[in-house]
């Protein structure tokens, strides 16, 4: 175990190296959260819809895709699919991620929605609107702020995830730590400091969902 002394000493000898890797993490992590979100949010409206088939499909991918690791979902799209159109590693992990998380987003989404009051699509209806105006101007903004909480975690996880995307040699933080592990062959140090990198994003991210969630509250 690496004395303390010696992990200060690393850290601030090798923290040039890391920048670069940090804001790759940040922007695969800010392209997998966009993403995700939006296609948790379609799958979520085909869950709730009296369609049918579009039920199913959102059933079927939810089951596929929490039923199977990340990782290989990184691998299939990185290494099957770039025969047919190269996505390039940051849009392959971006993907990988976003679709990962979806599936999550979207059982979030779906409780939310399902948690507001048929009253109120009862009401907008009685009102003259359509249903989707119903769904779009009163359900949808109560049920995204219901899921606030729950969307921080998911998003947090999705950043923790994101170290996936080196197994691929992305240029992130988890990957900067291997290559200087293998280059001082000192792995403890280095999963150490890059461990410490991620606690102090998550505290960061998680100080500012707490701070939307207590606006939100103030205007309840």
């Amino acid at each position: 175990m690496p004395s303390i002394s010696h992990l200060i000493e690393e850290f601030l000898r090798t923290f040039p190296f890391f920048m670069k890797p940090l804001l790759v993490t940040f922007q695969l992590t800010f392209a997998s959260i966009v993403v995700g979100t939006i296609i948790g949010l379609f799958v979520a409206l085909l869950k709730v819809s009296k369609f049918r088939l579009g039920s199913i499909l959102a059933d079927v991918y939810i089951t596929l895709i929490r039923g199977t690791p990340l990782i290989v979902q990184i691998f299939v799209l990185y290494f099957g699919f770039y025969k047919v159109v190269d996505l390039g590693q940051f849009w392959s992990a971006a993907l990988a991620l976003a679709i990962h998380s979806g599936a999550y987003i979207a059982e979030i989404f779906r409780g939310a929605i399902q948690s507001i009051d048929k009253g109120q699509m009862e009401a907008g209806l009685s009102l003259g609107m359509s249903p989707v105006q119903t769904m779009r101007r009163i359900v949808l903004p109560q049920a995204l702020k219901r899921s606030i909480p729950p969307l921080g975690n998911q998003f947090i996880l999705s950043l923790k995830d994101s170290s996936l995307a080196a197994f691929i040699a992305m240029d992130d933080l988890f990957s900067m730590a291997r290559r200087l592990s293998a280059e001082t062959f000192d792995e403890m140090t280095f999963f150490l400091i890059v461990a410490f990198y991620y606690l102090v994003i998550v505290m960061l991210f998680t100080y500012l969902v707490k701070r939307i969630e207590l606006r939100l509250a103030k205007g309840d």
